[in-house]
C-alpha cells in the first residue's frame, strides 16, 4: 500500500503531537516533517480552535508556495470564514469533536485523491451563502460565479447555436465590434484557445 505523505500544523504542541501520535498509528499515512524547502507532502493538516487572520495567512502561504492540499481540523467555523478558507486552498475541514484517526484518514485520502471534503451541516450552510452572494452581490452587477457575466453567457449561447458574429449582433441588439470584443475577453480572461473552447467551458459549467 503506498502511503499518503502528510504533514502537521498545529497551534499548540500538544495538539501537534496529540495527532501525530494518531497518525503515526495508521498505515494508510506516513507522517513527514514540515520543511518549506520541499519535498512538499500530499496533504497538509492544519489543527486550529478558530480560523482568524493568522491561519488564513498561513494558508495563503502554503497554497502559494507549494502543491500540498490543505485539510482544516478546527474547533469552531462559521459559513463565511469556511468561504475564506476555501479562497486560501483549503479542500477539506473537519470538526475537532469529530476528527477521530478513521475519520481523519479518511478524509486525508478523499483529499490526496483530488476529491474535497466538508462536515454534511457546513455543506447545507456553504452553498446557502453561495446563493446568497449571488443573489445580492454578484447578480446585480451582471457577474456570476463561473467568472462570466450574462452578457458573455449569451453571446456564448447563440455560438453554441451556430449563429455568427453579425447575427448575435443582431440578436442581442449590440455592434458586431462589441461581440468580438465579448469574446476575445472571455477566451483571455479564461485563458480559451477559440470559441469551440469556450463553449465547451461555458456547457461544462452548465451554464448553457
Amino acid at each position: 500500500m503506498e502511503r499518503t505523505t502528510v504533514a502537521l500544523r498545529a497551534q499548540d504542541p500538544i495538539s501537534q503531537a496529540g495527532v501525530a501520535s494518531q497518525l503515526r498509528a495508521r498505515p494508510e499515512v506516513s507522517v513527514v516533517e514540515w520543511n518549506e524547502e520541499g519535498p512538499w507532502p500530499e496533504v497538509v493538516v492544519m489543527v486550529v480552535d478558530a480560523v482568524d487572520e493568522d491561519v488564513l495567512t498561513a494558508l495563503r502561504h502554503i497554497q502559494r508556495t507549494t502543491e500540498s492540499r490543505a485539510v482544516l481540523v478546527t474547533t469552531d467555523i462559521d459559513e463565511q470564514k469556511l468561504v475564506s478558507a476555501a479562497e486560501c486552498g483549503v479542500v477539506g475541514v473537519i470538526k475537532r469533536a469529530e476528527s477521530t484517526p478513521e475519520h481523519l484518514v479518511h478524509v486525508i485520502e478523499t483529499v490526496a485523491r483530488g476529491e474535497g471534503h466538508l462536515p454534511s451541516d457546513l455543506l447545507g450552510r456553504l452553498l446557502a451563502e453561495v446563493g446568497r452572494l449571488q443573489g445580492q452581490v454578484l447578480a446585480p452587477r451582471g457577474l456570476h460565479f463561473t467568472g462570466l457575466a450574462a452578457r458573455e453567457v449569451d453571446v456564448l449561447r447563440l455560438v453554441a447555436e451556430g449563429y455568427d458574429t453579425a447575427d448575435i449582433a443582431t440578436k442581442l441588439a449590440y455592434s458586431e465590434r462589441t461581440i468580438k470584443n465579448v469574446l476575445h475577453s472571455v477566451m483571455t480572461r479564461l485563458q480559451l484557445r477559440n470559441r469551440s473552447h469556450a463553449v465547451a467551458y461555458a456547457m461544462r459549467q452548465g451554464l448553457i
